[in-house]
C-alpha cells in the first residue's frame, strides 16, 4: 500500500507492506484523514516533542530512528475481521476510533511505524473493541472531525463553565474553530473570537462567534471585559444578594501555540479568569506571575480526552448537535502532503485539511 512516511523531518510517499491485524483487531481502508497541528509539530520539533513527552509523561512517543506514519483523525471502512474478532460491525462499513490499538504494550496510532501506521496510509488496523459505527446519514469529512473535536469538548470541560461564563477564543485555527463549535453547541455565549486572517474570521461566525475581532484594529480584552461587565441577573429578593447585574464570569481559551499568547492573556483578562490552553507551544515561554496573582487567575492545560469524551463528541455528531462542516476547508491526496506540510502553517485561510488516501470516493 501506499503511505506517507515522515523520516528526519521529511516527508515522502512510499509502498510499504499492508498492515496485518492481530488478535481483536480489523483491517480498514481509509478514507479520510485530518491533517492536526500535533503532526506538523512531530514533523517540524520531533525531538523536542519527544522530550516534552518524555518529562510529563516518563515515555518516549515517536521513535525518530524508524519512519512514522502520521495521523489520528480518521474515518475508515472495514475491509477484513482479523483472528478473535466478534464481527459485530460488518465489512464495507464506515467507522471512527480513539487513535490506539489495545495491545499489550499499547500503540498511539498516528505516531507509529509502517508496521502499525496512522491514517496518513491507504489501510490500517484498529482494535475492534474501540470502534464506533458511523451511520449513514452523517458524511465522511464530517465524521473525520470527531477526534479534533474531542480535544475540543475536553478542553471545554477543563473550563468548568457555568451558564453564564463569557468565553473569549484566541486563534480561529483548526483547535480554536472547535472549541467554538463546542461553545455553540453547549448554548455559551457571547463567544468573542480573535484572529488576524480574514478568513478564519468568517470561519469562526460561520461555526457561532457572537463577536469576531481583529487584533490589529482592536483590542479583543477589552471588548470582552465590556461584554462580562453588562452583567448577568443576580438573585432576586429574599437571597441576601444587592440588586442591579454583576460581572459575568470570564474564561479564555489560547489556541495559538506561540509563546507571549498567555502573557498577553494574563495582561488582558479581568480578575479570577479561568485560562485554558489548548495551544502546542514547543518553545520556552513565560508569564508575570505576580499578575496573575493579584487578578487571582486560573491557569490550566488542555490535551487529548477520554474514551466517553470521544464517544460522547461522536454522539453530538451522529444527532446533529454540531454545525461544523464549515471546519473542512479542503481535501488532498496523499502525494499532496509533503507539499501541504510545507504550506500549512503560513496558510491564513486553511482550518482542517483531510487526506483521501485512495482514489475511491467515500460517502
Amino acid at each position: 500500500m501506499r503511505a506517507v512516511l515522515m523520516r528526519d523531518r521529511r516527508l515522502t510517499v512510499e509502498q510499504v507492506l499492508d498492515p496485518v491485524p492481530r488478535e481483536g483487531e480489523v483491517l480498514v481502508e481509509v478514507l479520510a484523514c485530518g491533517i492536526c497541528g500535533t503532526d506538523l509539530h512531530c514533523a517540524r520539533h520531533g525531538p523536542e516533542f519527544n522530550r516534552a513527552v518524555a518529562t510529563a509523561r516518563g515515555v518516549g512517543l515517536l521513535d525518530l530512528e524508524r519512519p512514522v506514519v502520521l495521523g489520528h483523525e480518521f474515518v475508515g471502512r472495514i475491509v477484513a475481521h482479523g483472528p478473535g474478532t466478534t464481527g459485530r460491525i460488518p465489512l464495507g462499513r464506515r467507522v471512527v476510533s480513539a487513535p490506539a490499538l489495545t495491545r499489550p504494550a499499547g500503540t498511539l496510532l498516528g505516531f507509529a511505524t509502517p508496521e502499525t501506521p496512522g491514517g496518513y496510509a491507504e489501510r490500517m488496523v484498529l482494535s475492534e473493541s474501540l470502534l464506533l459505527e458511523v451511520p449513514d446519514h452523517l458524511p465522511t469529512e464530517q465524521a473525520a472531525l470527531t477526534e479534533p473535536l474531542a480535544v475540543a469538548f475536553h478542553a471545554v470541560a477543563r473550563a468548568e463553565m457555568g451558564p453564564d461564563d463569557v468565553p473569549l477564543v484566541i486563534g480561529c485555527g483548526p483547535i480554536g474553530l472547535a472549541i467554538i463549535a463546542v461553545l455553540r453547541m453547549r448554548g455559551s455565549g457571547p463567544i468573542v473570537a480573535v484572529e488576524p486572517s480574514a478568513p478564519r474570521r468568517a470561519l469562526a461566525e460561520a461555526l457561532g462567534a457572537d463577536v469576531v475581532l481583529d487584533p490589529a484594529r482592536e483590542s479583543p480584552y477589552r471588548a470582552w471585559a465590556d461584554l462580562a461587565a453588562r452583567g448577568a441577573p443576580r438573585n432576586g429578593p429574599g437571597t441576601g444578594a444587592v440588586r442591579g447585574p454583576k460581572p459575568r464570569p470570564t474564561v479564555a481559551f489560547e489556541c495559538v501555540g506561540t509563546p507571549g499568547v498567555i502573557q498577553q492573556i494574563v495582561a488582558g483578562s479581568p480578575p479570577r479568569t479561568r485560562i485554558v490552553v489548548a495551544g502546542l507551544c514547543m518553545t520556552t515561554d513565560g508569564f508575570e506571575p505576580a499578575q496573575a496573582v493579584l487578578k487571582e487567575l486560573e491557569l490550566r492545560f488542555a490535551m487529548m480526552y477520554s474514551p466517553a469524551e470521544f464517544a460522547r463528541t461522536f454522539t453530538h455528531l451522529t444527532t446533529g448537535d454540531f454545525d461544523v462542516a464549515p471546519l473542512v476547508t479542503r481535501t488532498v491526496s496523499l502525494d499532496e502532503v509533503p507539499a501541504v506540510f510545507a504550506a500549512l502553517s503560513e496558510s491564513p485561510e486553511d482550518a482542517k485539511v483531510l487526506i483521501v488516501p485512495t482514489s475511491r470516493a467515500a460517502p
